[in-house]
């Protein structure tokens, strides 16, 4: 059985992520596998590589052949030079950057416009005012219902 080392492809059209997988060479890209032992997103920047090194040892040990696409990764992560003994056998892989903190800038003007204070306070005394009027006079109404019937 022939055994290749390649990539099976995940994702939406125009937004593709990878695993690098080890495969029968005569199944489906993205059919059956007998383990995946790395992810490779190349969307993001820098792209993510992220490879077993311990599994891929074993993987290219007992045979099995990677396509070109695995080769240069394997090669950027150094699992190659290791191989064949030949190269750099440090990952050359760049790691993403942490996100910078928000600085606000102090020359600018707030968009935010403070709160309008309220105006006048007679206006709102007045609704509860209202409110218990309204209270009283549909008691009032209750009690002549009652005593008329």
């Amino acid at each position: 059985m022939a055994v290749k080392i390649r990539l099976k492809r995940f994702g939406k059209i125009r937004a593709p992520f990878y695993r690098v997988v080890v495969a029968d060479s005569r199944t489906k890209r993205d059919g059956r596998v007998i383990e995946e032992i790395g992810k490779y997103h190349p969307t993001e920047n820098p792209s993510l590589i992220d490879i077993d090194s311990e599994r891929a040892q074993y993987w290219l040990g007992v045979g099995a052949q990677p396509t070109e696409q695995v080769a240069a990764l394997l090669k950027l992560t150094g699992d190659w030079g290791k191989f064949t003994g030949e190269g750099p056998t440090e990952s050359q892989v760049k790691a993403p950057e942490g996100k910078k903190a928000f600085v606000a800038d102090e020359a600018k003007k707030p968009v935010l416009k403070p709160k309008a204070e309220k105006p006048a306070e007679a206006p709102a005394a007045e609704a509860p005012a209202e409110a218990e009027s309204t209270e009283t006079e549909s008691a009032a109404a209750d009690e002549a219902e009652k005593t008329e019937s």
